[in-house]
Formats: structure tokens, sequence, C-alpha cells
């Protein structure tokens, strides 16, 4: 059993784009090797890299705001309570287009490490 404490989590990640990582379970916080768990938050008109994931599936569950998710070139909206999967290999990118701050889970299996993420450049 692992218990983790807000105030004992690594750093927040800031990412270019405008994507605020907070691991909560994973490598970095806990050594779980099993999944990982984060909260994202990304401001209005901010977005995380285009990316994917060579093994790891990864989910998303909309806490507060709408996401808009691009997925293999095909965008979908997320409201607070829905989520969405996606497979290894989809290409994604999740962006906030709304006035309000959106804030989400994500969780991958296995746990995300920065080796399984691989950015696509933007045209």
């Amino acid at each position: 059993m692992k218990i983790s404490n807000k105030e004992n989590l690594p750093e927040m990640l800031n990412n270019p784009g405008g994507e605020n990582l907070q691991e909560i379970l994973g490598l970095v916080a806990g050594d779980v090797t099993s999944h990982s768990l984060a909260e994202v938050h990304i401001q209005p008109r901010n977005k995380s890299s285009k990316h994917f994931h060579k093994h790891s599936e990864e989910s998303y569950f909309v806490l507060s705001g709408v996401a808009s998710v691009e997925i293999n070139n095909t965008t979908h909206q997320l409201t607070p309570g829905e989520a969405v999967l996606l497979e290894p290999l989809d290409v994604h990118q999740i962006s906030n287009q709304g006035d309000q701050e959106l804030v989400f889970l994500a969780v991958c299996v296995p746990a995300w490490s920065p080796d399984d993420s691989l950015d696509i450049e933007e045209e």
C-alpha cells in the first residue's frame, strides 16, 4: 500500500504550452511502476504538446472546464465527469479553448516515463 500526501509530492511540471502537471502516484511520486496518476491544469487558450506514447495507455478524466482532445486528427469535447482512453501510438493533444481553467486527472498504465512520450512537430 502507498498513500500519497500533496505536501510530499514532486514539484509541479510547467510545460511550455501551458500544461501544468502534478504527479500524485508514479515513478517519481512514490516509485510506483504499475501506473501513474497526475492532476493536470491548463489555463484558457493553452494546450499540451501533440504527442504519443509507445507503450502506455493513458486516460483523462475531466474535473472542471471543457477539454478539447485531438486524437489521430479527430477532435472531441469532454466536459466534467467524462473520460477518454488513449491507446498506445494514438497521437493526441489536449487543449483548453474555454474561459475557465481546465483541470483533469491523467492515468498512465504502466507508469508514465519521459522515454515513452514522443512529441510530434507541429506545422
